[in-house]
């Protein structure tokens, strides 16, 4: 059967839960945030999101999440590729620019499709009280944070991707319901 993929949103699952779910003896596969990288690679992000680096963010994430497929009974990924999208949107509304509908019809139907693979998203509710990390450089820009959080959820909502929302430092709640989805997941998978 083909791996549990369960997108969670910023900081909703810590190192814990792969550790809770290779106690049970099963083989976990994690994928990172891209912005990073696309950053490395000369490609705008945050405010400065691009048609181009969205795409290139969503389809990176897509080939990680198939690459990974083969290799896991769970993957868990940090920012699923609906994230990519709503952050497009976010740098275009923040920028006051109208995207050219070719290219947003492009890429919704590439999210569209490729979400269907994602069996939980957990969709976690923007504290604007919880600062960002500071590991790695981040936009600090609290309008730019609103929106982007705004914008995921309207894509969430206008594609029709089933979510689940969680307060940002409900972590218990997010290893929990992960843990009990997976079980049940698998324990189908075994019967049928």
């Amino acid at each position: 059967g083909t791996p549990a993929r369960a997108p969670t949103g910023k900081r909703t699952l810590p190192d814990r839960p792969p550790r809770d779910l290779r106690r049970q003896h099963l083989t976990v596969a994690t994928i990172a945030d891209l912005g990073d990288q696309a950053q490395r690679l000369g490609l705008s992000i945050l405010t400065d999101h691009t048609w181009t680096s969205a795409m290139w963010i969503i389809t990176r994430g897509i080939s990680h999440e198939l690459q990974a497929w083969p290799h896991a009974d769970v993957i868990l990924i940090d920012r699923p590729v609906p994230d990519a999208l709503g952050y497009f949107r976010a740098a275009l509304h923040h920028r006051h620019e109208h995207p050219d509908p070719t290219q947003m019809t492009e890429l919704e139907a590439l999210v569209r499709n490729h979400s269907r693979h994602y069996d939980l998203i957990f969709r976690t509710t923007l504290d604007p009280t919880i600062p960002l990390g500071q590991n790695k450089p981040r936009d600090t820009n609290p309008t730019f944070r609103t929106l982007a959080h705004r914008h995921i959820g309207h894509v969430l909502r206008d594609l029709d991707i089933p979510h689940h929302l969680l307060p940002a430092t409900d972590h218990t709640t997010a290893r929990a319901r992960t843990a009990k989805f997976v079980t049940t997941q698998l324990t189908r998978q075994q019967a049928g």
